[in-house]
């Protein structure tokens, strides 16, 4: 049996045209607030205090360092999106050109990304609410508002709102893409018009002294901030595996996936300059809620309440978008015979309800029982070695089936990928020696799992 064996392009192009399977309902606004409700969240509400201490006000460049990294690899993604049009996203594109054991690996990788995410997210969900919380003199037991040695020298046992949080959104993907998108669509309105609002606040209260200086801790600072916040920044790569349930894919995935991180991109930037204006950047030590503390600080106390709602509002869209993808990526590998056949079984709402629960019930465990930093950092790493296959494979196409009709084309082939891959291990090369181990060991029980299991169910087989 042929471990590389791959998936015919044309078969899988015609079989997006068949009924019966998802169904396509989205347009480009969709996909654009998609990615968006993905991107901003934990990464402008909650890392940037992080990133502060790392890289001082510098911290605006590790975030145009981590946008340049995703905006090569979107490109890739983009060209791939108009070619193949199918759920799955980088799992399927995979099985397409590299073959059906990179394919395997690529989508075991998915599951650890995107799940590790909403975890991690549903943590700093939960900051968000104790702080929200604690405005009207109420708290969650202490025993029950932490993973278990998350807060030094506090006893915790689990993170309660992490978990109700995740039960919440599962319910809501479980009655279908159309009515989980239009709850997006109105939560990430609204965190954007609070994101705005802290610009237009702060603005006034930034003391330019605060800058300098500007990097404290050189380009090594800025490049161990960029590999931190580049978690910020995952999320558009979700778009695509929303790909069978859009109307018109071969124009509307590019438009969703590169609008979504521009515009995401700006207001990073932006954010970060006004927080590290406003607090000396070493304040944020330790701070999980660092913009509403910058508001706290400039004496705008009435408005730290409706950021932390705002940042309620914005963290839930990322689970949301993350838990929507894993569970597409899961369906498509079930489809294909790797995984079991009931994690591909849709109910009434054309919703894949086995893989949306176990999704919810895991990785909401996850996030009650891990602490934020350590789900932070492997999900960073499995993104980023995605992000690095995905743009192989935009060269790999390119020299097998140049015949192929593109709607997009990624400029610059082969240097545009070769870019993205040059950018995304570098920032893989700054994350910690533990976080490296985790990923390599996440990745032998995947070849395990294939070799033992998957190859020999496989519908290539």
């Amino acid at each position: 049996m042929n471990i590389f064996r791959t998936k015919d392009v044309d078969a899988m192009r015609a079989a997006t045209q068949q009924q019966g399977g998802l169904r396509k309902v989205l347009g480009p606004v969709d996909l654009i607030l998609l990615g968006i409700g993905a991107i901003v969240g934990t990464g402008i509400f909650v890392l940037t205090g992080s990133g502060a201490t790392t890289a001082g006000p510098a911290l605006a460049l590790s975030f145009m360092v981590a946008a340049v990294a995703c905006g090569f690899a979107a490109l890739c993604y983009a060209e791939f999106a108009s070619i193949l049009p199918v759920a799955g996203g980088i799992y399927t594109y995979s099985y397409a050109i590299l073959g059906e054991v990179i394919a395997w690996m690529i989508g075991w990788d998915l599951i650890l990304e995107y799940g590790l995410v909403t975890s991690a997210v549903s943590v700093g969900w939960s900051g968000y609410f104790q702080s929200l919380l604690s405005g009207f003199g109420l708290h969650i037991p202490v025993a029950l508002s932490a993973a278990p040695g998350a807060l030094p020298g506090v006893t915790t046992f689990f993170n309660l709102p992490a978990f109700c949080i995740m039960m919440l959104l599962t319910v809501m993907l479980s009655l279908g893409v159309r009515e989980s998108v239009r709850v997006n669509n109105i939560m990430v309105v609204v965190k954007i018009g609070v994101v705005l609002m802290f610009i237009v606040v702060g603005a006034r209260h930034v003391t330019p002294a605060n800058w300098q200086p500007f990097m404290p801790f050189g380009v090594t600072g800025v490049m161990s901030a960029a590999a931190l916040v580049f978690f910020a920044f995952i999320g558009f790569d979700a778009v695509t595996t929303a790909a069978e349930e859009v109307k018109n894919p071969k124009r509307d995935l590019p438009i969703g996936i590169i609008g979504s991180l521009a515009g995401c991109t700006v207001l990073y930037v932006v954010v970060s300059m006004i927080m590290t204006g406003i607090v000396p950047f070493a304040q944020f030590k330790g701070v999980d809620h660092p913009v509403s503390l910058a508001l706290q600080f400039a004496g705008e106390k009435w408005f730290a309440g409706f950021v932390d709602l705002g940042a309620i509002l914005g963290m839930s869209t990322v689970i949301l978008v993350m838990a929507f993808g894993q569970t597409r990526v899961l369906y498509a590998m079930s489809r294909d015979g790797l995984l079991p056949k009931s994690l591909s079984s849709l109910n009434r709402a054309g919703t894949p309800i086995i893989s949306t629960w176990l999704v919810g019930i895991v990785f909401g465990l996850l996030g009650a029982l891990v602490p934020l930093q350590v789900l932070g950092e492997l999900a960073n790493i499995g993104t980023l070695a995605a992000f690095c296959l995905v743009s192989l494979a935009v060269i790999v196409l390119r020299r097998k089936r140049p015949d192929l009709p593109r709607a997009f084309r990624c400029p610059g082939v082969p240097v545009v990928p070769a870019l993205a891959i040059l950018f995304c291990g570098a920032l893989m090369a700054f994350l910690s020696a533990v976080t490296w181990i985790a990923f390599l060991i996440w990745l032998a029980i995947g070849l395990v799992v294939y070799f033992t299991y998957a190859r020999h169910r496989s519908l290539l087989n």
